[in-house]
């Protein structure tokens, strides 16, 4: 049986840590789509590892780490991963696998994407540029170079050249690019990429029939899916629950929970529609507070009061089983605290969250203001402990958006957790 967490906002809500605290007993946890442009932050044993491309199972002995077909790899940053990992002293031999159908990451990639960046002007996406976004777009258009072709140095030599000229013709000089380096790195990666690279097909098949126990771990989170977040400003993938099964080929019917991460407050790294982002000294605060910069970039995260509209939203895709509440420490200073719960356009109240970025732009946001606790919850690891309007704010969320909230993180480490 699988458990399935979920980011269920713009990402950073802190899904590490959850995969981590659950992955113990777990053997074989996996990521479904997304590239290095996900970092997870884990604290383990007074260590905090970020992880990147790799599963968070991996600071888990025993547990085995797929990284399936529908992800895309940077294959330099996964060796320097997996280097970063066994200098901590934690031996990964035979606990990293990469589905052969993975779609390849390359440093021509990354180049493009910072063009297209230039090319975009104001209206750029804020990506990472870890060039995510040219690799699903040359697997979408069926010029991508898959992990298997690697091994085939005649195709992989001549599909990476076509590729080269293909954006060459494009972008003239402004592409600073040579075949020939990339090419001659990838001699030197073949022979080592072999030991990781499998078909992931019968390898699910067989834990699935053996009863093993999976974790799978979604990347980036609900709104920057590529079909429900907001568009243009979203990753390049369906981050959510369709994309594990595209991305993983697991049955639909062997998920025994599906867990959306939901941080206290909001955040966004990069461009785009943010209805609830507080620019002013509350935003401050919970920037500061909450040390909000991204794991993969360092970029200054944009942060505003918890948007209900967009949790409920996400629960509408995700159908989630239970509610992982992230960072409610951070909120332990404030007197009172807001909560998005409607949003208004033109008189009228919207159903949903709307599709059209016009709609943003123009809308009103309804709040519902809370009484804050002023007191300390960080470290607290029962739900009692908790002071009273600390638990009706948890409260008052679980109502709203209609699913219990299983988990309560209250610090970085893995035992600042309440389980109910």
């Amino acid at each position: 049986m699988a458990t399935i967490v979920l980011g269920a906002q713009w990402g950073d809500e802190g899904k590490g840590k959850i995969v981590d605290v659950l992955s113990d007993g777990i053997q074989l946890c996996c990521r479904a789509q997304g590239g290095h442009n996900a970092g997870h932050t884990i604290v383990k044993n007074g260590k905090t590892f970020d992880v990147h491309i790799l599963p968070s199972g991996v600071l888990s002995e025993g547990c085995v780490n797929l990284i399936g077909s529908g992800c895309v790899v940077y294959v330099p940053g996964l060796f320097k991963e997996i280097a970063t990992i066994e200098n901590h002293g934690i031996d990964l031999t035979n606990r990293v696998l990469v589905s052969d159908r993975c779609h390849v990451d390359l440093d021509l990639h990354s180049k493009v994407d910072g063009l297209e960046e230039v090319e975009l002007g104001n209206a750029k996406v804020g990506t990472t540029g870890k060039g995510i976004g040219p690799t699903y777009s040359t697997k979408a258009a069926r010029s991508g170079i898959r992990m298997s072709e690697i091994f085939d140095k005649k195709r992989f030599d001549e599909k990476l050249r076509h590729l080269a000229q293909g954006y060459k013709k494009r972008y003239g000089d402004l592409l600073q690019y040579d075949p020939d380096e990339e090419i001659a790195r990838f001699d030197e990666y073949r022979p080592k990429l072999e030991t990781y690279v499998v078909d992931q097909v019968p390898l699910i098949e067989s834990a699935v029939a053996g009863n093993v126990r999976m974790l799978v771990e979604g990347a980036n989170a609900l709104m920057l899916d590529i079909d429900n977040g907001t568009y243009p400003f979203v990753t390049s993938s369906n981050t959510g629950l369709g994309g594990i099964f595209t991305g993983l080929h697991l049955n639909p019917r062997k998920i025994q929970e599906t867990i959306g991460v939901v941080k206290a407050y909001t955040t966004r790294v990069g461009s785009g529609p943010f209805p609830s982002e507080q620019i002013n000294k509350i935003g401050d605060t919970l920037q500061e507070v909450g040390h909000e910069f991204g794991v993969t970039t360092g970029r200054r995260r944009r942060c505003g009061w918890l948007d209900l509209v967009v949790v409920k939203f996400s629960n509408s895709i995700n159908w989630y089983d239970a509610i992982n509440l992230t960072k409610l420490d951070i909120l332990d200073d404030f007197e009172e605290i807001q909560v998005a719960t409607a949003y208004e356009h033109k008189g009228n109240v919207l159903t949903s969250f709307p599709a059209d970025l016009g709609v943003l732009e123009e809308l009103t946001v309804k709040y519902e203001t809370l009484p804050g606790w002023k007191s300390n919850t960080a470290g607290l690891r029962k739900w009692e402990e908790l002071p009273v309007n600390a638990r009706k704010y948890v409260e008052y969320i679980e109502k709203f958006v209609g699913v219990r909230i299983k988990y309560i993180g209250t610090g970085p480490g893995r035992e600042s957790m309440i389980i109910r």
